[in-house]
């Protein structure tokens, strides 16, 4: 298996013949407003670019996962750091097949995706020769998340590759510690940048909670969702740091944008 690791929380999953892009924010820097006006620096999003390679990883897409995109079907409310405008025409236009949560469905037929599965929480569904599952992914800690666009994480296994547990924007709750226990992912990717807005709580997971996660899984543990929007003060340097002091990062990835992972089943 190969994770091309692009922007933020966007990345390409290589499985033989199979691209499986995940959470595509295709915007160029600067185009989305800030996420964050006052607890954050007020910067235009994205805020670094699409690395060079990008669209040559892109571009060989044959499926898409999408872990979140609406809060109470509201357009003006998508969360467009996991499905902008440019990802929407894109996969309109490779009329690439997509997997979400049935919840939105509906909402993302109406802007003209090809929704080709739509998962219910927990319960396995056949993909691409193997399995996925969503799981409950909770995106905020407190009153926010009734108010933010709840997801899924997505659970993939796959014939001969190995398993990847991909917890989406998320803080850390039971169901994301029953999917590292139950489920035990080869891999699991955690959204790291630790994002909050203007008011509320975090709506990502603390360093404490990242260093949770990566003390739970029980293999490998790939870190995104860094260093790419304004409203995410966690930096790879702050992680990095922080898992040495537990002796954590020898078994975590923290790729830079345009980075390409190769990981085995063993």
């Amino acid at each position: 298996m190969k994770i091309h690791h692009l922007r933020n929380a966007t990345f390409v999953i290589e499985i033989g013949k199979h691209f499986i892009l995940v959470d595509p924010m295709l915007s160029e820097k600067g185009t989305l407003p800030p996420f964050s006006f006052l607890r954050h620096k007020a910067k235009r999003n994205p805020i670094v670019p699409l690395p060079e390679n990008a669209f040559q990883i892109i571009n060989k897409t044959t499926y898409c996962l999408i872990t979140h995109s609406q809060t109470f079907g509201v357009k003006a409310l998508q969360h467009t750091d996991h499905l902008d405008g440019p990802a929407e025409v894109f996969l309109k236009k490779k009329i690439t097949p997509v997997a979400c949560r049935r919840e939105d469905a509906n909402y993302l037929k109406k802007y003209g995706i090809t929704v080709d599965a739509e998962l219910v929480y927990w319960e396995p569904q056949v993909f691409l020769g193997g399995e996925i599952i969503a799981v409950p992914a909770q995106h905020g800690h407190g009153w926010n998340h009734k108010l933010m666009a709840n997801g899924a994480g997505f659970y993939l296994s796959l014939p001969g590759e190995p398993s990847i547990y991909i917890s989406g924007d998320t803080v850390y709750t039971s169901d994301v510690d029953r999917a590292l226990r139950e489920l035990k992912p080869d891999i699991a990717v955690v959204a790291a940048g630790s994002a909050s807005l203007d008011v509320g709580p975090p709506i990502l997971m603390t360093l404490e909670e990242i260093v949770n996660f990566v003390q739970t899984a029980p293999k490998k543990v790939v870190a995104n969702h860094l260093e790419a929007l304004n409203h995410c003060p966690t930096t790879r340097s702050q992680l990095k740091k922080i898992l040495e002091q537990q002796n954590l990062l020898n078994k975590t990835y923290i790729p830079e944008d345009g980075e390409t992972l190769t990981i085995g089943s063993n």
